[in-house]
């Protein structure tokens, strides 16, 4: 598929975020108009299934090289199209058959490269159709929302996992990869101290094996990378302490909204600004020069995560509300950092070979 052609998937990807966020800020008090009142308990499937599901089946095809892997991002992007026109149960069935496709395209990667960090992305894509699933039978979000965790945490890992082999994991930590991220897989039927206990393992080998560590000291976007990397880890640990620490995991108690948005939020979206720069230029044959002002998002988000966990703990509504608008913030900030990026790299000229 040409480069252009991807841009509607990508699109459809980026109307679920808005309508997400725009649902996550409806549900912490801001006055949000939303198209239709049950889309403020979709926040949890627009984010992770129909934005970042439609993003990285999209990357996924791409990698894959065969026009039906496309079919995966076209049928979670419609799924969440539907799910913003209020059509239930089509959008539950199109996210479930477009992560079905994301696992087949997985295991197709993992036929032709038996690799570790390919057997990784197998398992984290297993997870979102799971979740997907359980949502079809009824399930209620909070319930499935662990397999998408794990979708996404795993995900992330697997391909942490395959640039760290600049690092030549030794065998011995390569088996310990393989317990964690076996213990994450099962982890949701277990419950939230399973997940925790996954989630801080997992944090820890990230910090130690990833090459992050060294480009920490490098200049501009190497430097700028580690940083995402670095605090993205520090982020997942700490949702992973609020999980083991044996407060009330239940829905609605802040606990629950300080771990999951640690993980999500300061994990899941501090690694998408690192890999964005190197991600949207293969994606779409584009150059996407570095710019300082690269932190200035990323600085943003992470200040407002800090002050939504504190919130949650403090027992102070009227801050996780204003942190919650910051994160919004800083998302937005990041999307326009990145869209005026693309411009400068227009101007600049050449643009870098297709994949």
């Amino acid at each position: 598929m040409r480069p252009a052609w991807r841009l509607p998937l990508l699109a459809a990807g980026f109307v679920s975020l808005a309508f997400g966020v725009a649902a996550g800020l409806a549900r912490l008090g801001w006055d949000i108009r939303l198209p239709g009142s049950a889309l403020a308990v979709l926040h949890g499937p627009l984010m992770a299934c129909a934005f970042f599901g439609t993003v990285i089946s999209l990357e996924r095809a791409v990698a894959l090289g065969a026009g039906w892997g496309y079919l995966g991002p076209l049928a979670s992007g419609a799924g969440g199209l539907a799910m913003v026109a209020g059509a239930h149960t089509p959008a539950v069935i199109l996210l479930a058959a477009g992560s079905a496709v994301f696992v087949a395209a997985s295991c197709v990667l993992l036929k032709r490269q038996p690799l570790l960090h390919n057997a990784c992305l197998v398992i984290g894509a297993a997870g979102w159709l799971a979740g997907t699933l359980l949502l079809a039978t009824g399930e209620p979000v909070f319930a499935v929302s662990p397999w998408w965790m794990g979708f996404l945490v795993l995900t992330i890992a697997g391909e942490r996992l395959e640039l760290s082999r600049f690092m030549r994991p030794s065998p011995a930590a390569q088996r310990i990869f393989m317990v964690v991220m076996a213990c994450l897989a099962v982890a949701p039927a277990i419950g939230w101290w399973a997940i925790g206990a996954s989630l801080l393992a997992l944090s820890l080998w990230l910090a130690w094996k990833d090459v992050a560590l060294r480009t920490i000291r490098g200049k501009g976007l190497t430097r700028y990378i580690a940083g995402c990397l670095l605090a993205g880890y520090a982020w997942m640990a700490i949702g992973a302490l609020v999980m083991l620490s044996g407060t009330d995991m239940q829905p609605g108690r802040l606990a629950y909204d300080a771990a999951l948005h640690a993980v999500f939020l300061g994990f899941v979206f501090s690694m998408v600004f690192g890999h964005a720069p190197i991600i949207a230029p293969a994606l779409f044959r584009i150059r996407l020069p570095y710019h300082p002002f690269f932190y200035v998002p990323l600085v943003l988000l992470h200040a407002t995560v800090a002050l939504r966990v504190a919130a949650d703990f403090l027992v102070l509504p009227p801050w996780r509300a204003v942190a919650g608008a910051g994160n919004a913030a800083a998302i937005a900030v990041f999307i326009i950092t990145m869209l005026v990026a693309v411009l400068r790299g227009r101007r600049a000229g050449s643009r870098p070979p297709a994949i």
